[in-house]
């Protein structure tokens, strides 16, 4: 008796080991490049549990992660909100390092899922220390150039893989039609015929899409390229007085016209995301829109890539916001929201959507539908095939190459609005040599201010130490000739002015950096002690006037003062290309995105209204010729 067991017992443990010799050898076509994507998708979805398919859909922010917690939760990504960063002035490496310490968690699941890391590079891979920053996307509209547009996504692109990371919350294209909306400067124009035009920035994050493509299928042309996402589905720049995260009151045909264009040109573009607004359409949050979200752009514009829900986004269904999750959770599955960005609170939410979907209140085709096309998206950005980043791009973050490309986007998104008193007594070009000459304002010598929001951190930053670039001062003091005495007053009297034997002075003011709601305003001033510097300063001497901010802000009371006045946005890291158009190495080419309002009692105001009676209409912009240096 004792001789069979012991025989049994033999037999057991060989029949084990030869299972597991078998699974370790079985053929998995997920795993074979050579597959089409949508065999590996299926084969993939058919060996998931529940438990593995609903972590798939979960994106929490690197705060909340540790390896193991990506192993357990099999959780399928991960976000660097604004400012998140693995350590202070962090090196490309360091954030590859901590990216693939991550994945490692993910590649250590049973079935060896790499999650999808994803950041808001917006305007730059912004969130890096030492990143090239391009102009936001409002001086991007200025230049009315995709093809430049094209060239930035594709640098941009380059500069976030040097970092590890495969995926951009970019880009935002909103239609913006309020200034007053802290977010507008995100917005290449309030023409929707711009914004369409700009999405060719898709076409270089992610890559040239090949001919013959078929509508609406993601594609990432390879290890230089990211996954990109087309943001804020939809209408978002509509809100009632440009207040943030509020409500777009306007029927289907205004929705489908104006804020919905940018969407069909993104979608044959072959974008891979689109990211839901946080605003409701005539009161219906988007994160619960069926309608527009599998109707309209899963359905209608065959859009097979995923979507996925903002920063706790689906919390804000409910007011108060997160006061009946459940219900949440369950209405913006139903909707057609595929990736949910739950940034730390991720436990609540696996279990709530589990339950929905055991007790049949979200049937499973629907969780296999949003599964299938986070599998499809990782399978085309080619994360199974190189799911760890290697060393290989660390130096193309804030090349040279990339800063030149960034000098070419200020100087040809800068808008001159006015040059001399009389169009007979310009003042721009200016000459380089001189005996002396002011640089004035508090934006002159403030890189943060420079770049805006998104920069760095969430809501940007003041000064000259966060990262490096060349301010409007520096590049000044570069551009002229030598002999010329450059003297640099933040904020002067007029006495120091009147007795300073300047030439001209240049005046650079505008806004303080702010991101979202932040930015929201009624007022539209610029920054104190703005208005007191022109005024002492173009009282006194011949001036220039360069207005920092991200919308057209007040500016009709001081027109009589100034000599004349340039629109430079938020240029970003390299201040060098204002001076360009300023000294005439370049002639201003930059037409106004936006309507430039007298008041802001006429506002909202776009081109095509009734009432439009603007202070410089939508598309205006003045040029200069080229000058040899003076």
């Amino acid at each position: 008796m004792i001789q069979i067991t012991i025989t049994w017992i033999g037999l057991l443990m060989l029949w084990c080991i030869c299972t597991g010799m078998a699974e370790e050898g079985e053929y998995m076509k997920y795993k074979d490049r050579s597959q089409p994507v949508a065999i590996r998708v299926q084969d993939l979805l058919s060996r998931m549990t529940l438990e593995e398919k609903i972590g798939q859909m979960v994106q929490i922010d690197r705060i909340a992660a540790t390896p193991d917690i990506m192993q357990k939760y099999h959780i399928g990504s991960l976000l660097s909100g604004g400012g998140s960063s693995p350590l202070p002035q962090a090196t490309a490496t360091d954030w590859v390092n901590m990216v693939n310490g991550f994945q490692k968690g993910s590649l250590a699941t049973r079935l060896g899922i790499p999650m999808i890391y994803g950041i808001d590079a917006v305007h730059g891979n912004n969130n890096v220390f030492n990143a090239t920053i391009f102009p936001h996307n409002v001086g991007l509209g200025a230049t009315r150039d995709p093809e430049l547009v094209r060239r930035i996504g594709a640098a941009t692109a380059l500069e976030v893989r040097a970092t590890g990371i495969p995926y951009a919350f970019a880009p935002c294209i909103a239609v913006c039609r309020d200034p007053r909306w802290g977010r507008c400067y995100e917005s290449y124009s309030e023409d929707p015929k711009v914004v369409q035009e700009m999405t060719d920035i898709i076409l270089g994050l992610q890559g040239e899409i090949p001919n013959g493509t078929r509508k609406g299928v993601p594609y990432v042309a390879g290890k230089n390229n990211v996954v990109a996402c087309a943001k804020h589905f939809v209408g978002d720049g509509g809100t009632t007085e440009g207040i943030n995260e509020s409500n777009t009151v306007i029927d289907t045909h205004g929705l489908l016209s104006i804020h919905m264009p940018p969407y069909y040109d993104s979608v044959i573009k072959g974008v891979s995301t689109v990211m839901v607004s946080y605003t409701s359409w005539n009161n219906k949050k988007m994160h619960s829109n069926r309608d527009l979200i599998s109707t309209f752009l899963k359905d209608t514009l065959n859009f097979k890539g995923f979507v996925i829900s903002d920063w706790e986004g689906i919390d804000r269904i409910t007011s108060p916001p997160h006061s009946n999750y459940t219900y949440s959770v369950e209405a913006s599955i139903l909707a057609g929201i595929d990736m949910v960005m739950v940034p730390v609170k991720f436990s609540e939410f696996i279990d709530d959507l589990t339950n929905l979907v055991k007790n049949k209140y979200i049937p499973m085709d629907r969780i296999d539908d949003a599964v299938g096309r986070i599998l499809q998206v990782k399978f085309i950005s080619g994360l199974f095939e190189n799911p760890l980043a290697d060393f290989s791009l660390v130096n193309e973050l804030g090349k040279q190459e990339h800063r030149n490309l960034a000098r070419e986007a200020v100087r040809k998104s800068v808008v001159l609005l006015k040059n001399g008193k009389s169009a007979d007594d310009p003042l721009l070009p200016l000459p380089k040599y001189v005996p002396r000459i002011l640089v004035a304002g508090s934006h002159a010598d403030n890189l943060g201010y420079q770049c805006g929001g998104w920069t760095i951190n969430w809501q940007g930053f003041s000064g000259n130490n966060n990262t490096a670039g060349t301010t409007i001062r520096s590049a000044v003091s570069s551009a002229v000739l030598p002999g010329t005495e450059v003297v640099y007053l933040e904020n002067p009297d007029s006495d120091d002015v009147k007795s300073g034997n300047f030439a001209y002075a240049i005046v650079v003011v505008g806004e303080h950096p702010y991101t979202e709601s932040f930015g929201d305003s009624k007022n539209l001033t610029m920054a104190d002690p703005g208005p007191n510097v022109i005024n002492n300063v173009c009282g006194a001497v011949k001036c220039v006037v360069v207005l920092i901010s991200g919308r057209p802000i007040v500016i009709q009371p001081y027109m009589s003062t100034i000599d004349a006045l340039v629109a430079a946005w938020l240029p970003g890291s390299e201040g060098q290309g204002v001076t360009d158009v300023l000294f005439g190495d370049y002639g201003f080419t930059g037409k106004l995105p936006r309507t430039w309002f007298k008041t802001v009692d006429q506002l909202p105001m776009n081109i095509g209204d009734s009432n439009y009676d603007p202070l410089f209409p939508f598309g205006f912009g003045l040029s200069t010729k080229t000058e040899v240096a003076k």
